[in-house]
């Protein structure tokens, strides 16, 4: 870790004493984990400390572990990670936290902390079905309000719950069940013989 990395390091330490977990450095950029209970005030304190000033939210997204390659160290099947930027320091900071109940994923909302968090958090809830409470208008964005399910979970069906068609006796769009047979998609491996033997 370098000695930009170690400073921000130690301010993080200092401001959220208790408050975060493992602090791991990936990429040039540290990352934290904070508890989904004490979202709001970390969030807070990363904003407002004048030391820390992460004055912009780049980025918010959901995340879903389930059968993730390194899972042994997840603990929660859902996940919020935050891309934060202090402008003034020039410092950049993930912030993950685990939602609390895999069945039921729900996390506080950072909007009235970021407002461009809005759009964002309506993405994670769209396609993962992470609620964010106290979200001031929390609904589908990208998928439309008849979908059933959420598209980037990772047991969601590939070939989707319903399908829709156009009735051109009702005159409308129609959701039905869906038509198309699952299958299983196997990639095909065309192996050649002695392929990479030394000569």
């Amino acid at each position: 870790m370098n000695r930009r990395l170690q400073s921000l390091c130690e301010q993080l330490s200092s401001a959220l004493e208790g408050q975060i977990n493992p602090v791991s450095s990936s990429l040039g950029e540290l990352t934290v984990v904070v508890p989904a209970a004490t979202i709001g005030d970390v969030m807070l304190t990363l904003r407002d400390r004048a030391e820390l000033d992460f004055s912009q939210l780049i980025d918010l997204c959901g995340v879903d572990y389930s059968g993730y390659a390194g899972a042994r160290e997840f603990v929660n099947r859902f996940a919020v990670v935050y891309h934060l930027l202090s402008i003034e320091h020039n410092w950049r900071l993930r912030v993950r936290a685990y939602c609390e109940d895999d069945d039921f994923p729900v996390m506080g909302s950072v909007v009235s902390i970021w407002p461009a968090a809005n759009w964002f958090e309506r993405e994670a809830f769209d396609l993962f079905g992470i609620i964010f409470t106290g979200h001031p208008d929390l609904r589908r964005l990208l998928t439309d309000y008849g979908f059933v399910g959420h598209p980037f979970r990772k047991d969601f069906p590939l070939s989707g719950n319903v399908e829709m068609r156009y009735d051109p006796e009702q005159q409308r769009v129609i959701y039905q069940p869906v038509t198309i047979e699952p299958r299983e998609i196997v990639p095909r491996v065309v192996r050649e013989e002695n392929y990479g033997d030394v000569e």
